[in-house]
């Protein structure tokens, strides 16, 4: 089961830049789905991935569904090498990405952001209306299917303004 208590607050106490997005986004919103990683888009700059590298290092990351004992180093170049990474540690499953479809990366996606007090720390979670226009880019079952909620909550939201 994936912590995400302790992994919003080690990014965020770290400085680690970085964007919720996905299922957890969607719960930051109001969804009832559950979701058993923590997605985010992370800021692709030198100094935020050491961050990044130095913040998780204890936490054992590794690349999820790969055999156990096949290589991975867990470094700037590793990250700086590669885009998007889902990855299980110690805390959880962790997908850390680059960029996604329908929404780029982060410097992309931040003006569509909010932010929000979640766990008792200031963080960046993408905002309602790029989240479902994301989904929808997606096209996953799972990313269609919530879809239909996440309408639901927005016009909700529009309905109490």
């Amino acid at each position: 089961m994936t912590d995400f208590r302790t992994l919003v607050r080690l990014l965020a106490h770290n400085s680690v830049e970085f964007i919720i997005i996905g299922g957890a986004a969607a719960t930051a919103h109001g969804s009832a789905r559950l979701t058993e990683d923590l997605d985010i888009v992370y800021r692709r700059t030198e100094e935020n991935i050491s961050r990044l590298i130095r913040a998780l290092a204890p936490y054992e990351p590794y690349l999820r569904g790969a055999p156990p004992g096949l290589p991975f180093r867990w470094d700037e170049l590793t990250i700086e090498s590669g885009l998007n990474f889902t990855l299980t540690t110690t805390l959880g499953a962790l997908d850390l990405l680059g960029e996604i479809t329908g929404g780029g990366g982060y410097e992309d996606l931040l003006p569509h952001s909010i932010q929000l007090q979640l766990y008792d720390v200031e963080c960046f979670c993408l905002g309602l209306a790029r989240l479902i226009h994301v989904k929808r880019a997606a096209g996953r079952p799972k990313d269609l299917e919530t879809i239909a909620e996440l309408e639901a909550i927005m016009e909700e939201q529009k309905r109490r303004l």
